[in-house]
């Protein structure tokens, strides 16, 4: 053959590869409202970036016809490109070649590229749309998971993982999605689970479709499976580039810093009107959050799930910040087992990556109740308690209104190691509400008295006299300043500003050993 005759037979192959099995196949994948996994790549990675490993890979299994079909790629199309310039490895499973199923050749392209990510210390990106294991390769799928799980631990806490939710994913294969940093889901498409319907039927007897088991808000609003939900591929993915653009690109670099037009000195009258000074009226804490941030921008992750907490990812002053803020709006804001491990899981991968948090608080407590204490409130609770304490990166507390009990502890403290503590002149720290303190401590007083009522209503206006006026923390050293509300975002840049350079270690140790 001469030179031209191998280039254009090299040449077939790749197109081969890049067109599928079939355009048969393309035509399925469209109908089902899903994009194919090269156009997927396309709208994640910037433009003409990407470069593309074993495109010509194929299995090598025999039995139940496997050795009559070997389409290359395997079914998974791998490598890197770049995302605002950054580098970017992706793999995406190819619904149209074995339903997307892992095989063994499959599984060794995909633990190349996570080995690549790690190594070059770049964020790694799965786009799922596969069908598990390949059943007709047996056990070297199931240990073709295996590797991408020890692979999946590894990274943790290393590269930024993100797993992109296109079409199912059952069994053993939905926990690699588990455990990664984020999951996206596009409602319609999108389903986990680790035994369908037809098992969950036979097993329980219970109805339930596919959606309805697994599907995207499922795991959005009530698992907390999924951090983000959106409508279609084409948001899904332009948010995935969205994140990427506000994390760093492995755990030894500082988030990407940017330039905003909004002001760092920009003072807010709003900030006024936005949190009533009633301890018992509600309020969106997302308003305070817009007024704060850099152009009202920020990324709320678990928007739908456990929503009396609201983590999300934003910039003050061009500084990437991790938030995590009560919400009044829901729930009071108290403290839940569901939102304590939101709030954990959000603390823990912001101190993994440099991230530093900013802590919103207006607490009334956490939960009462015989199911929260049942379902384990105290350990699984603690769970957000530990990830604070544990926390190195630059840690700022603002307390806005009320701070009651062991949720005031937890919520970023002075006492458990936040580096500046503030508060607005309308906080109230308190072991707990005037009413029920009052309650406690002159029960005997108030029973006694002529008039209960009246004697009452003094005994409370004497406890919040004496230890819950606006002061008391701050003449303690527990906090350290009470601003001017208006004044909140320039105190909170100029802080993060200081903090910047923060150098902390914790002691020597294999690892610490969290509630659970």
């Amino acid at each position: 053959m001469s030179a031209a005759d191998t280039l254009n037979e090299l040449e077939k192959l790749k197109e081969q590869a890049r067109g599928g099995p079939d355009p048969q196949a393309t035509e399925r994948q469209h109908a089902k409202g899903k994009l194919t996994a090269r156009e997927r790549i396309e709208l994640l990675l910037d433009k003409d970036s990407f470069t593309e490993l074993e495109p010509l890979r194929r299995h090598r299994a025999t039995g139940f016809g496997l050795e009559d079909r070997r389409p290359y790629t395997d079914g998974v199309v791998a490598g890197w490109g770049e995302v605002e310039g950054r580098t970017v490895f992706v793999y995406a499973h190819d619904f149209r070649i074995f339903g997307g199923a892992l095989g063994e050749a499959h599984a060794q392209k995909i633990h190349k590229v996570m080995d690549l990510a790690v190594a070059a210390g770049a964020p790694l990106v799965s786009l799922n749309d596969g069908a598990g294991a390949r059943i007709q390769e047996g056990v070297s799928a199931l240990a073709g998971y295996g590797g991408i799980f020890a692979r999946n631990t590894r990274a943790s806490g290393v590269i930024p993982q993100i797993s992109v939710m296109l079409g199912p994913c059952a069994g053993g294969a939905a926990y690699s999605p588990a455990l990664t940093d984020f999951v996206f889901a596009v409602r319609g498409i999108s389903q986990m689970f680790i035994t369908g319907p037809d098992v969950v039927r036979s097993v329980t007897g219970e109805q339930v479709s596919h959606d309805g088991l697994g599907g995207a808000d499922v795991h959005g609003r009530h698992s907390g499976v999924a951090h983000f939900v959106h409508d279609d591929e084409e948001t899904c993915l332009a948010e995935v580039r969205y994140l990427l653009s506000l994390l760093p690109s492995n755990n030894r670099e500082l988030p990407p810093r940017t330039q905003s037009d909004d002001p760092p000195d920009r003072e807010s009258e709003t900030l006024l009107a936005l949190v009533p000074h009633e301890g018992n009226r509600a309020y969106d804490i997302r308003t305070v959050i817009e007024e704060l941030v850099d152009d009202g921008d920020y990324m709320e992750v678990h928007a739908a799930w456990a929503a009396n907490l609201v983590c999300a990812l934003a910039r003050l002053g061009g500084q990437v910040v991790g938030i995590v803020a009560n919400q009044p709006a829901v729930m009071a804001g108290v403290l839940d087992i569901d939102a304590s491990e939101k709030g954990a899981r959000f603390v823990q991968f912001c101190d993994a990556f440099n991230i530093p948090l900013l802590t919103l608080v207006d607490v009334p407590g956490f939960l009462p109740g015989v199911g929260q204490e049942h379902d384990g409130i105290i350990r699984r609770g603690a769970k957000l308690l530990y990830a604070y304490c544990n926390a190195t990166v630059p840690r700022v507390s603002l307390i806005l209104r009320k701070a009651y009990g062991g949720a005031y502890i937890v919520m970023d403290s002075r006492s458990i190691g936040a580096d500046v503590a503030l508060a607005w002149p309308t906080n109230e720290i308190a072991v707990m509400g005037a009413e029920a303190a009052a309650g406690v401590v002159f029960r005997r007083e108030i029973a006694a008295a002529p008039d209960p009522e009246h004697t009452r209503r003094q005994k409370i206006a004497q406890y919040r006299e004496a230890l819950m006026h606006p002061y008391h923390a701050a003449e303690r050293g527990l906090v350290d300043d009470v601003i001017d509300p208006r004044r909140t975002r320039p105190v909170l840049v100029r802080v993060l500003s200081m903090l910047h350079t923060k150098d902390a270690d914790l002691p020597r140790r294999k690892h610490g050993n969290p509630p659970q």
